[in-house]
C-alpha cells in the first residue's frame, strides 16, 4: 500500500517536468553562428542559383582572343579634369605644334621665309648673318638719318573771321582771383541787376565775351560785374590759367 502511493506521487512529479521540457526553447546550432547561415547552406544556395555543383567556383571566362579587360567605351567624351581628358588635350596640343613628319614642314605664316628646319629666316642666326652685315646695317642707318625732316615749332596762327574778344587771352593776362575789386563800380542794387541781366546769356563765357566787347573790364554798361573784379556773371579764369601751365 505504501509503495503504490509512492509510485503514484512519483508519476505525478514526472508529468510536469516533461511538460516543462517540451516548452523550453531550442538552442540553435553553434556551427551556424548567430544570425548567419552555415557555409554549406550559403554554398548550396549559390549553387542553386547558378545551377552548378556547389564545390565548383563560379568562373567568368574572357571572350575568345581577349584578355578579360573591360572593353573601352567609344562615343563618350571623357570627364573634364580626368586623366583621359588630360591625355587627349596633350595629344591635341602636340599634334598642332609639332612640324609635320611626312610630306614637308608645318605651314609657315603668310609672307615668312623659312628654311628646312621650319624656322623663319628672321629668327635664324645663320640665315641673317649670310644676308646682312654690320657694315650694311650702318649704311642703312645713315640713309634713314639723312631722310629725317625736323619741323621747327611755330606760333599759332591768328583767328580769322571773328572780331569778338578772346577770353583765353584775357584770362592769361590777369592774375587776381575772383571777387577781388579792381575796377570802380557805381549804382544801387548792383547784385540784383547783375542777376537779372546775366539770365540773357547761355553761359558765363558768352557773358564775359559780351562784357569785354562792350568796353569791359573798365566799363560795365549792363551791370554784369557788380563787384568790379573784371569777371562778368561769375566767370572764372582759373581753368584757362591751369591749362596753359600744363
Amino acid at each position: 500500500m505504501g509503495r503504490h502511493v509512492i509510485r503514484k506521487r512519483f508519476s505525478i512529479l514526472i508529468v510536469p517536468i516533461v511538460a516543462l521540457g517540451a516548452c523550453a526553447p531550442q538552442v540553435p546550432d553553434s556551427a551556424r553562428g548567430v544570425g548567419f547561415d552555415s557555409v554549406q547552406a550559403v554554398q548550396a544556395r549559390d549553387a542553386a542559383l547558378r545551377g552548378s555543383d556547389p564545390n565548383v567556383p563560379l568562373t567568368v571566362l574572357p571572350p575568345e582572343g581577349g584578355t578579360g579587360a573591360p572593353q573601352p567605351v567609344t562615343g563618350v567624351s571623357p570627364l573634364p579634369g580626368s586623366a583621359e581628358a588630360t591625355a587627349a588635350e596633350t595629344t591635341r596640343i602636340l599634334a598642332e605644334t609639332r612640324p609635320a613628319q611626312s610630306g614637308g614642314q608645318a605651314a609657315p605664316q603668310a609672307g615668312a621665309v623659312t628654311n628646312s628646319l621650319g624656322i623663319s629666316n628672321e629668327n635664324n642666326f645663320d640665315a641673317v648673318s649670310g644676308q646682312r652685315s654690320i657694315e650694311g646695317d650702318a649704311a642703312r642707318r645713315e640713309q634713314n638719318r639723312a631722310q629725317y625732316t625736323v619741323v621747327e615749332p611755330q606760333a599759332l596762327p591768328e583767328r580769322s573771321g571773328s572780331s569778338q574778344p578772346n577770353i583765353v587771352a584775357f584770362a592769361l593776362s590777369t592774375n587776381h582771383p575772383v571777387g577781388t575789386r579792381v575796377y570802380a563800380r557805381a549804382g544801387l542794387n548792383g547784385a540784383a541787376r547783375a542777376e537779372r541781366n546775366c539770365r540773357d546769356y547761355a553761359s558765363p563765357d558768352l557773358a564775359q565775351i559780351d562784357f569785354l566787347q562792350r568796353g569791359g573790364p573798365k566799363r560795365d554798361g549792363r551791370g554784369l560785374d557788380p563787384d568790379g573784379d573784371g569777371y562778368a556773371c561769375g566767370w572764372d579764369p582759373s581753368p584757362f590759367r591751369k591749362a596753359s601751365q600744363g
